[in-house]
């Protein structure tokens, strides 16, 4: 009796391993949830340990993976590409990690819904999901397609704590646009869009464009100035004048790529914190200091630079490669000019704004899927 006992018991504490996918949860009585996004560049995956309390849902963030597949070059080759990644990250959060279809949510990106409203390709959109609902033998399966507003709604809603929610601003920093909004009247229906058709990849596109044959550092900053100055400045002007944001809000929460190489290079000692508050002044200084002395954000560099103690040095470090290896120092200070850029129009000599760079804003949408789910 007492083997048999022991035999399910094990039996059941395996079941449970094997249903979170062998992680190491954060929180009691948590459960894990995945979410897959199509966007312009490929497809990534987003695991979520979710603890729902009573007054809200905790998320942390346990495991990310991506498959870059350019989809909307809209060739035959991106298409199979991005087929087969979307498939194999499904494959990877159902079977690797046993996270079962209803805690998997699946969305196409408001980059690629754009894209494909200005090119005519929607079809080749609407067959992509069909051929993922026919390769995982789930014809049912939802897979929506997100605008800009409904994007940026669901990141503040995911990204933003209640608390803060009608006083805070959010604005995302993506590759080729930004985008982001804020509540004004006090509930979560009526949503106020920001959206501006300049990114980290496409800014420092122009720039480079400009170069011509000097291809030095120096003259890409200067370049880089002549862009900013331009249509940038003219676009984020007028959208931050049609939202109303700058009356309204208190709190500027920034998000995307940018926003979390550059916490991550400002703050190594900040690894473990989602979210850190920065001031103007202190990115203006960091972006000079990435023109003139680059090597002062290698990770060896900045892991030597900490004195705090009970620091994970060789966790910080992993996260300071991983940057590097998605911004070289040309992408590094071309994003961070636009996201001075931005912040510039909310620095006022009177009515300061509190600046929050948010780390893993890019899990945002998926938060507020499970809020949805959850409150079901």
């Amino acid at each position: 009796m007492n083997r048999l006992l022991f035999c399910c018991i094990f039996v059941l504490q395996a079941a449970l391993a094997g249903a979170q996918g062998n992680f190491e949860l954060k929180y009691k009585n948590s459960l894990v949830y995945a979410g897959i996004d199509i966007g312009s560049k490929g497809v990534k995956l987003s695991v979520l340990e979710v603890s729902k309390t009573a007054k809200s849902n905790n998320f942390h963030v346990l495991q990310e993976s991506s498959v870059n597949t350019d989809f909307i070059s809209f060739t035959r080759n991106s298409f199979s590409a991005t087929l087969n990644g979307l498939c194999q990250l499904y494959s990877k959060a159902n079977n690797q990690y046993h996270i079962p279809a209803d805690r998997v949510f699946t969305v196409i990106s408001s980059g690629v819904k754009g894209q494909a409203d200005r090119e005519g390709k929607n079809a080749w959109v609407q067959e992509l999901i069909d051929s993922f609902r026919i390769r995982i033998s789930e014809p049912a399966r939802t897979v929506p397609v997100i605008d800009a507003m409904q994007e940026a709604r669901l990141s503040h809603l995911g990204i933003v704590p209640d608390a803060r929610r009608y006083t805070t601003f959010l604005i995302d920093i993506g590759s080729g646009n930004t985008k982001g909004g804020y509540f004004p009247n006090g509930n979560t229906k009526e949503f106020k869009l920001f959206e501006v058709n300049w990114g980290t990849k496409s800014v420092a596109n122009a720039t480079d464009k400009r170069c011509v044959d000097d291809k030095t550092i120096a003259n890409f900053n200067r370049q880089l100035y002549r862009v900013l100055a331009g249509e940038p400045n003219t676009e984020i002007i007028y959208a931050v004048n049609a939202s109303g944001a700058y009356n309204m809000s208190d709190n500027i929460a920034l998000s995307g790529g940018i926003v979390w190489s550059v916490a991550t290079l400002m703050y190594p000692e900040l690894n473990d914190n989602p979210v850190v508050p920065v001031t103007y002044d202190e990115l203006v200084r960091f972006s000079e200091k990435l023109v003139a002395a680059p090597a002062a954000f290698s990770d060896s560099a900045l892991v030597r630079s900490i004195t705090q103690p009970g620091v994970d040095k060789a966790a910080i470090a992993r996260e300071i490669k991983n940057v590097h290896q998605v911004f070289d120092q040309r992408a590094l200070i071309a994003g961070t000019g636009l996201l001075l850029k931005i912040m510039r129009q909310f620095e006022g000599l009177n009515d300061k704004k509190q600046f929050f760079l948010v780390k893993n804003g890019q899990v945002g949408w998926i938060s507020a899927y499970v809020d949805q789910a959850l409150a079901k």
